[in-house]
């Protein structure tokens, strides 16, 4: 199914285990399952489409990074990579500087939508009609806890946790790298929800 169907099955795991790990987080913050106001189809979706964005970032950036450290004279970073290829400190090294350019362009644009449409969700108390109504992108933008999401998801969770976790993913085959990223979703889903819960509470 990874192989055949990879765009499907990114979106299924990433609405999955994605959403799970939110509601684990609402449930270390708040002590129980209160999910009423929650939102959990409209929040499934949402991470559907985000599985989707990173099954397209991985293909991109994996293909990539390695092109143009070849450009910059490493010409050992393309066949290093190649799947079933022995770990080596070149592939290391190789899937290090995907993992950094991954999550320095695309984890804080994508964190930062994930964020957007959460606040969204709440303004509609979790319901499904939040799907078909359009985000006030400008507003909730400027109503963010930037101190939470700037100083805490970007700035430590990216360096500290998602560049060391997505190093080890791109030493996986490709067709174990979306199943691995959606068991981190579950990480993310923790760390996101966490600090959306804390920064309402400062």
């Amino acid at each position: 199914m990874n192989k055949e169907h990879g765009l499907i099955m990114s979106f299924l795991k990433f609405a999955v285990l994605a959403t799970f790990g939110e509601v684990l987080g609402y449930r270390i913050k708040t002590g129980g399952y209160e999910l009423a106001n929650f939102g959990i189809i409209p929040r499934a979706l949402v991470w559907g489409i985000i599985g989707i964005a990173i099954k397209a970032a991985f293909t991109i950036f994996s293909a990539g990074v390695p092109a143009f450290l070849a450009y910059c004279g490493l010409k050992e970073s393309v066949a290093a990579m190649a799947p079933g290829t022995a770990i080596t400190g070149i592939k290391i090294f190789t899937a290090f500087c995907t993992s950094c350019v991954l999550n320095i362009l695309f984890a804080p644009l994508m964190m930062t939508f994930h964020k957007i449409t959460d606040a969204h969700i709440e303004s509609y108390q979790g319901s499904t009609i939040s799907i078909f109504k359009k985000i006030a992108f400008r507003k909730i933008l400027f109503n963010i806890n930037w101190d939470v999401h700037y100083g805490f998801v970007l700035m430590k969770s990216i360096p500290l946790f998602w560049i060391p976790a997505h190093t080890i993913t791109f030493l996986l085959p490709p067709q174990h790298q979306v199943l691995f990223a959606a068991f981190l979703g579950i990480m993310l889903g923790v760390i996101l929800s966490v600090a959306a819960v804390s920064g309402k509470k400062r």
